[in-house]
């Protein structure tokens, strides 16, 4: 059965990247769900975990009254009236289309970036699947993007980037490029270590110099994946697109929106999409620079 599907998908291009989009819009519903309640269980298992080690402590201080949190439970309810949502309620970006952007019940916005994050996951699984084609590296590279996406908009959120969803890009980089999948695995595993430690070496030469901190260590390893997946080779290129549109962004937040220069600003967004756009497309960049400044 599964080999006359890779057959259907090698012989009509048009199934295959419908499909495709169909199975990112459903995952993009999942990432905006892995979005918005990660970050809140991280909290709650920090919380609990301190009142563990603090027990003796704060004995006489009662706990919060927390309800259980998972991915799955409870189920997904309106943020401004608690109308339960029904399934039919949930259709990727279509039931955002017919509800016209508000909740059935209360009739309270339902904001945007919910459909824009379902349909951004399937332009972007699409644009892997033309690029790749039926493919092992179409099936992993998928796999990335979907991560990258869930980790943008977490830091985007919280300023975080969590080991739960950034170390397994890592050890799938590695691992897929066992066989040389991507790119030999000796300049993988090399990637990763220049990864992690360029971004570490600018951040304590950074600290000894302004006694701050810059970045969190959630980049370091952000850069680390992209180096197990490509290599060492394209890095200055991920970083300087990276800090680029970080520098554009940030000054146009002081401008416009009276941003504090001391206000952070998450970086991790910035490395997620130059990272994307350098894996797909970043040899070819690296060479069109190269020609330009000689």
């Amino acid at each position: 059965m599964f080999e006359t599907l890779i057959n259907t998908f090698d012989q009509s291009p048009a199934y295959f990247y419908s499909f495709v989009a169909i199975l990112s819009l459903l995952i993009g519903s999942f990432l905006n769900v892995v979005i918005y309640r990660f970050p809140k269980m991280l909290e709650l298992g920090w919380y609990q975990e301190c009142r563990e080690f603090l027990a003796d402590e704060i004995k006489d201080i009662p706990a919060k009254d927390v309800k259980p949190l998972t991915l799955s439970k409870p189920n997904s309810t309106c943020p401004s009236c608690g109308h339960p949502i029904k399934f039919y309620e949930n259709i990727p970006v279509l039931s955002w289309l017919i509800l016209k952007g508000k909740c059935s019940q209360c009739k309270n916005a339902i904001s945007i970036r919910y459909p824009l994050i379902e349909a951004a996951t399937a332009l972007f699984s699409v644009i892997i699947a033309y690029q790749y084609g039926v493919s092992e590296q179409t099936f992993f590279l998928i796999i990335l993007t979907w991560g990258l996406i869930a980790l943008t908009m977490i830091d985007f959120d919280t300023m975080l980037l969590p080991d739960q969803i950034t170390l397994p890009l890592l050890w799938l980089g590695l691992l897929v490029n066992i066989n040389g999948l991507y790119i030999p695995l000796e300049q993988s595993v090399i990637g990763a270590a220049v990864g992690y430690m360029s971004l570490y070496s600018i951040f304590w030469l950074f600290k000894l110099i302004t006694g701050k901190e810059g970045m969190g260590y959630g980049d370091f390893k952000l850069v680390a994946v992209f180096g197990a997946w490509m290599g060492w080779q394209l890095l200055p290129l991920l970083i300087l697109m990276a800090s680029l549109v970080g520098a554009i962004v940030g000054l146009s937040l002081m401008a416009f929106k009276g941003h504090q220069r001391e206000q952070a600003i998450p970086f991790g967004p910035y490395l997620a999409v130059a990272g994307w756009i350098t894996l797909l497309w970043g040899e070819g960049i690296w060479q069109w620079y190269l020609s330009f400044i000689i």
